[in-house]
Order: structure tokens, then sequence, then C-alpha cells
């Protein structure tokens, strides 16, 4: 099993170096990223097992990544330890509303903080092994904490996006969801961003679905829907 991924988000880079080094000298792997828009992209590319997360940030701030994070559902549940100067009561209760894991306060113990990660990440793999969410749909499974897809017992290989967008589909199945709602919560990146990228996903992971990818049809003017009710009907 490979070292636990943490994404760090600190635009102060020689404490960014300083906390990479150290969580790689306690075994884990680290992404470091200056600012908040960073963060959300590097949580739309790729899957991280904790978030390390600055409050004062260039742009939008790290109570706005916590907020962003807890309304996406492929983040609700990824385990955030806000790391920040300040200390004041106030602050520290708005990140446990918005629903960090932990808070804490520079300056701090590199030691410290290692064993607070170690007990989150800890506490959160004995969660997901006691409840483990798996869909399934017409001789498809997604394991949603192993980020598996197989279908008639094949495993198919999918890109995270093309994983965040069946999962969301699956979740939402005979529901109608336009490519604006999905580009926002597939990606929960900057909206100036062409919706016709939700097409080009979508060509893909039905021609990886062969058949199955049948299920996912398109409806007209407005997006896409996952529909297993035998309806073979397309509305677009």
């Amino acid at each position: 099993m490979s070292e636990p991924l943490l994404l760090v988000v600190e635009d102060d880079g020689n404490l960014a170096k300083l906390l990479k080094y150290n969580l790689e000298k306690a075994g884990y792997r680290c992404q470091l990223v200056a600012s908040g828009e960073d963060a959300l992209q590097q949580l739309a590319e790729r899957n991280f097992d904790l978030v390390l997360l600055d409050i004062m940030l260039p742009g939008i701030d790290g109570f706005e990544v916590c907020r962003k994070m807890r309304q996406h559902q492929l983040h609700r549940e990824l385990p955030i330890v806000m790391l920040t100067a300040k200390g004041e009561e106030i602050d520290k209760v708005l990140g446990f509303e918005l629903g960090i894991d932990d808070y804490v306060v520079k300056p701090f113990s590199p030691r410290e903080l290692t064993l607070r990660i170690r007990a989150i990440l800890k506490r959160d793999r004995r969660g997901k092994r006691d409840v483990r969410e798996i869909m399934k749909c017409d001789g498809l499974e997604v394991d949603i904490a192993r980020h598996s897809v197989t279908l008639d017992g094949r495993e198919i290989t999918l890109t995270l996006m093309e994983f965040k967008l069946l999962v969301v589909l699956l979740r939402r199945r005979g529901q109608a969801q336009s490519r604006e709602t999905l580009l926002s919560d597939v990606w929960d990146v900057d909206k100036s961003i062409n919706t016709r990228t939700i097409d080009t996903h979508i060509t893909r992971l039905r021609d990886k679905l062969g058949e199955t990818g049948k299920l996912i049809k398109t409806v007209r003017g407005l997006g896409y829907k996952l529909d297993d009710t035998g309806d073979g009907r397309e509305e677009g």
C-alpha cells in the first residue's frame, strides 16, 4: 500500500518546504499548493487522503476552501486539518462548524502535527473499513472507498474525472442533470470553463462502459441523466 497523499495548502514558501520535509520524513507524500484556487483544482484532479489547510491565503481563504469541500459530494468526508496563526476561539469554532477535523496553531511542533495527522488518518481508515459504499447498476459495480469500477466482473479503468462523473450520475439516477450542475459538482472549478467539457467526458465514459454506457441518456437542451429503468428512449 502506498503512503498517504496529503494536500498541503500554504502560501508561505519556507513553511511549506519545512512541512513537506517533516511530513515526508514521517512517511507521507505531499503535494504543495499556495492558494485556495490551486487547492480546489488539485482536488478536482487527484485523490488525497488528507488536506492540511492554511486560513490566510491569497484569493479565497481557507474557510471558503473548506466550505466548498464540504458542499462537494466526493469531498465531504475528506479529513481537513487547519494550520494557521489565528488562534482566536471564534476562528476555531468557525472551522469546526465548517467540518474540519483538527486545528493546529502556528508556531507548532512538527512532531505534534504528524501525530495529529496519524491519529486522524487511522480513524478515517477505520471508518472506511466499517462503512463501504458500493453502488450497482446493470452489471456495473462502483466501490467508492476503493475508487474501483467493475463491469460484469471485469475492472474498468477510469480517469478521476470520469469516476466522479459516474458517481454523481449513479447517485442521482433517473434525475436529469444540467451541464452546469455537473461542471460544478464534479469539477468544482470556475464556471467560465466551457460546459462542453462535460460532453467530451460523457463520450469517453460511454465508450469505456460499452453497452452499459447507453444508460447515460442525453437530455435535450439540458444535459444528461443515468436511466436504468429499461426505457431506451433518448431525449436529445
